[in-house]
């Protein structure tokens, strides 16, 4: 009887420490799929550059992220996307992809990329495949885009927006000062960007949150708003906030990143 029960005694050890190491297995597999990405890469949108993102940038370095910032060339959207790819091949482990007005459409390209958890839009345009932005800005058309002269183009098919119309169409809310810096360091836009159709749409298998600004002139806040209803984004509307809102609302729109990075894989 001993040694009988000496062999049960060690198969049920045995068994307890099988079914312990799968427990442990299971709890680490459910941590590893709902940790927050750490990894956050911001997009900017036409005529600025990255450094705009600095307010949030600082906010989510705080915050313990690592952040990453894109520089397009704004000279095609496939280039764009070539530029954003390149910036996420480079991130170790899942992402949370964010983008500012057109970089809107770079991001619904690019976040296909198998790394991408979450994708964040900050009146942002988000269209599906087959469908570009300016086409559906026609639909539902900007203060800016029915202002004449306020979008000029260039002999060779870039654009930029009028210096004179930049400060009160684009950061009505960001200092004087600096609107008028940004109004006269422009990266000039090939206008084929915004006429550009997806050929893939990120957010129809990836979740998604918007941002929108109320009070955008150079999107329509409707399109924001109906971009993230179709896409069903978890959607934030900050009242009085102009096109310049990533600069202007830093805390608000990290506080969204920061709630995409948390619950993106969940």
């Amino acid at each position: 009887m001993l040694p009988l029960a000496a062999a049960v005694l060690s198969v049920s050890a045995s068994l307890l420490a099988s079914t312990g190491a799968m427990a442990q297995d299971a709890n680490q597999a459910t941590t590893q799929a709902t940790a927050p990405a750490k990894n956050i890469v911001l997009v900017h949108g036409a005529w600025v550059d990255g450094s705009g993102w600095k307010p949030v940038y600082d906010i989510l370095k705080k915050d313990g992220y690592n952040v990453s910032i894109v520089q397009e060339p704004l000279s095609s959207l496939e280039d764009d996307v070539a530029a954003t790819k390149r910036v996420l091949a480079l991130q170790n482990g899942p992402t949370i992809l964010v983008a500012h007005s057109y970089g809107g459409s770079v991001i619904t390209e690019a976040g296909v990329a198998p790394n991408v958890v979450g994708l964040v839009y900050v009146a942002a345009h988000a269209p599906a495949v087959g469908e570009d932005e300016s086409t559906l800005g026609k639909g539902m058309p900007s203060y800016t885009s029915k202002q004449p002269g306020a979008i000029v183009k260039t002999d060779d098919g870039y654009t930029y927006l009028n210096p004179a119309d930049f400060p009160k169409d684009f950061a009505a809310d960001l200092p004087h000062d600096e609107a008028v810096f940004e109004a006269h360091s422009q990266i000039l836009t090939a206008a084929k960007v915004f006429s550009t159709p997806m050929t893939v749409a990120a957010w129809q298998t990836k979740p998604s949150w918007g941002i929108v600004a109320a009070d955008d002139l150079i999107i329509n806040p409707d399109l924001e708003r109906w971009y993230y209803a179709r896409a069903h984004s978890h959607t934030t509307v900050l009242k009085g906030a102009s096109h310049s809102v990533y600069e202007t609302r830093p805390k608000e729109v990290a506080a969204v990143i920061e709630d995409a990075a948390k619950h993106a894989q969940g």
